[in-house]
């Protein structure tokens, strides 16, 4: 256990928390690959999307392709023959700070029969999943530095359809207006969705015009499910806000993500917990208390680099919503 002591001010961004000179080591290198993978796994979009290398600082630099060159026939044999050019952009990745503490008294800790750390850890874990997932997917409480979600970025594109009563949902998902169709218009394929759980009762009529249904699972796992050749997943973390979209379609690889420090926990036994008032919260020697305190910085980016069909990059969009 280490004995380190500091102040920690919950929620107020004008106090340092922790101070870097006299920060000690953190876990073992094996238990912090277990634990990212483990946040991984219970956030839908990490799941899903695409892992960046590891940043170095808090910004990550993508280089974007942002136009594209042109050929011209040449007039004759005497023609001239033109010149075209070839353009990036850059988006920049920023990581911000996942973090929360939990405070358990000495005597709880004395008296359980079980390992309660053994059991907040994983919690946390799927806490830091949820939070990920709502922010990217929704943009719940997400930091002002993070780009639009990706429900907003794919309304500001056009590329929502919605679902009323009496509507086909057949056509809603694969008719040529379909949620399908408004990704394979911005050039790109859909490669996975991901919908809120109330949806798997309303796919699961969905046939085909030979009467073979659209939405299958595997047999032998029970649990992989595929929507017209595409996998499919239904987050159970509860980050999925179905009053804005109840399914999102889209070439999941062009949702890119940069980690810059993978979650670590730290045990602290002497410290003052202060609210954002000023008021002290617990103060952990006098309550003969320890604080548990997790913490885990990331960024992520959709490129949406120009292509043939969607040269308009206000209208390109790699996802669209069924709402």
């Amino acid at each position: 256990m280490n004995r380190n002591r500091m102040n920690l001010r919950m929620f107020d961004s004008d106090v340092n928390i922790i101070d870097r000179t006299g920060a000690d080591s953190l876990i073992p290198v094996q238990e912090a690959n277990e634990i990212i993978q483990g946040v991984i796994t219970q956030s839908a979009v990490l799941s899903r999307g695409r892992k960046l290398a590891n940043m170095t600082s808090r910004q990550y630099k993508i280089p974007v392709l942002d136009m594209l060159p042109i050929a011209y026939f040449v007039n004759g044999d005497t023609g001239q023959k033109q010149t075209t050019k070839q353009a990036w952009d850059k988006k920049m990745i920023t990581a911000e700070e996942i973090a929360v503490i939990v405070p358990v008294p000495e005597a709880v800790l004395d008296d359980s029969e079980y390992d309660i750390w053994g059991e907040v850890r994983p919690r946390i874990v799927e806490a830091f999943g949820k939070k990920i997932d709502g922010a990217i997917l929704f943009g719940a409480d997400k930091p002002s530095t993070w780009r639009d979600d990706v429900v907003t970025t794919a309304t500001k594109a056009g590329a929502t359809v919605t679902l009323s009563d009496g509507d086909s949902l057949y056509e809603k998902i694969m008719g040529e207006a379909g949620v399908i169709a408004k990704v394979e218009e911005s050039g790109y394929f859909v490669n996975a969705h991901m919908a809120d759980i109330s949806m798997r009762a309303k796919l699961r009529g969905l046939r085909d015009s030979t009467g073979q249904p659209l939405f299958k699972s595997d047999m032998q796992t029970g649990t992989n499910y595929t929507l017209d050749g595409s996998s499919m997943n239904f987050p159970n973390n509860g980050a999925f806000d179905k009053s804005k979209a109840l399914m999102i379609s889209g070439d999941f690889g062009q949702l890119t993500y940069a980690i810059r420090q993978d979650i670590t926990f730290k045990l602290f036994t002497e410290g003052v917990i202060q609210n954002t008032d000023g008021t002290i919260a617990y103060n952990l020697m006098q309550n003969d208390m320890i604080a548990l305190r997790a913490v885990m910085r990331l960024g992520w980016e959709i490129p949406n680099p120009i292509n043939s069909l969607k040269t308009d990059k206000t209208k390109r969009c790699p996802f669209a919503i069924l709402k």
